[in-house]
């Protein structure tokens, strides 16, 4: 972010935005940065380039329901409502409670809190993390797994295809934890699945503070109707080679969800081309599910809704995987009726195992 300090005391913040390669496309959704200033003064930051461009649509990711999380030791985050002005422009006014203050789009959950957590995880005896590869700067890729890959079902987890989606890897450690607290409800789900989690997809664009693309300006939650090239999308590329070795050991996930952060909170259902009654049948279920177990209100997309080249309809059109897209609203919780933290997404993490010990119940009466 480039700054000033404009003739009212104000600061004001120019974003830089993202950039995607060989297109007009460009993202702005992420900040994160510290102000200085004497405690008990009032400081006003004005942030600016929000004209971000999708296919060749201009589209502003605030509004009058934008919020921004903020800071004064962080580690304690809270919420608050940013004032939209007008030629799309968001002012934060903050009352400082001490000499700094840390504010930022979505709570943060940088490399070190992945590196902290699987530190922590890693001695599980239901644990095992394989490295699959590097991204595009050399940063580690690993595939978690939680519990029995003996499992008869399984279920793949993606986080953090896009950088500044922080919502995505709160709610995989929520999980994480609540399958591993060995109790009689753990011992259970792990008798009917086990889980593969790529926790951290786009380590690069977390590491650069990008909103979207990857350190080539890669989108890689685009172009799935293909494979991934090994040099542009080095992190597609090694989730590729795991899932078709995964696939060649007779261990092809049973259902896979690539988990993401918008403004609207929905499942997004796939709907490549041929005969997907089974799909929608059992994403029906697994939407019911969500409502049953979690705070989930927000509903699935509709029938005229497509989204090609995700890694949703890319893993069902290439690999047979039923998948979807699942969004986690940033701006606001309607099931909790409050603009999310981290804490919120925990709870619902702790909430999935549920989910999918129900999802993968077999059948019987056939």
């Amino acid at each position: 972010m480039n700054w000033e300090i404009d003739a009212q005391g104000r600061v004001i913040g120019s974003l830089v935005y993202d950039h995607e390669r060989f297109s007009q496309n460009r993202a702005n959704n992420h900040w994160h940065f510290k102000v200085e200033a004497p405690t008990g003064t009032e400081v006003t930051v004005i942030l600016q380039n929000f004209d971000n461009i999708w296919n060749n649509i201009h589209a502003s990711p605030i509004s009058k329901q934008s919020p921004f999380v903020f800071s004064f030791d962080n580690k304690t985050w809270e919420t608050q409502l940013g004032e939209f002005l007008r030629d799309n422009r968001l002012q934060i006014k903050l009352k400082m409670n001490g000499p700094s203050v840390y504010i930022a789009s979505i709570e943060p959950y940088r490399i070190s809190d992945l590196d902290r957590f699987l530190a922590k995880i890693k001695n599980n005896k239901l644990v095992n993390i394989t490295q699959i590869g590097q991204t595009s700067e050399g940063r580690s890729l690993e595939i978690v797994r939680i519990g029995n890959e003996k499992a008869p079902k399984r279920l793949f987890l993606r986080g953090r295809a896009h950088a500044f989606e922080a919502g995505g890897n709160w709610t995989l450690e929520g999980f994480v934890n609540r399958l591993l607290q060995n109790d009689e409800a753990s011992k259970r789900w792990f008798k009917r699945y086990c889980v593969y989690i790529l926790p951290m997809t786009n380590k690069d664009g977390v590491a650069r503070g990008k909103t979207r693309f990857n350190a080539n300006g890669y989108d890689l939650n685009r172009k799935w109707d293909k494979a991934a090239d090994s040099l542009i999308a080095p992190e597609n590329f090694y989730l590729e080679k795991w899932l078709r070795k995964m696939i060649n050991e007779k261990k092809k996930p049973d259902l896979a969800l690539d988990v993401h952060n918008d403004n609207g909170g929905n499942l997004h259902l796939s709907r490549p081309d041929g005969d997907i009654t089974t799909y929608l049948s059992n994403m029906a279920k697994l939407d019911s599910l969500l409502r049953k177990h979690t705070w989930y209100t927000e509903g699935s997309t509709k029938p005229g809704f497509r989204n090609p080249g995700t890694l949703g309809e890319g893993f069902m059109e290439r690999f047979g995987i039923e998948a979807a897209v699942y969004e986690l609203n940033y701006e606001w919780v309607e099931g909790l009726k409050k603009a999310p933290l981290a804490k919120d997404w925990l709870l619902l993490g702790s909430q999935l195992p549920n989910v999918f010990y129900d999802y993968f119940e077999e059948k019987t009466g056939k």
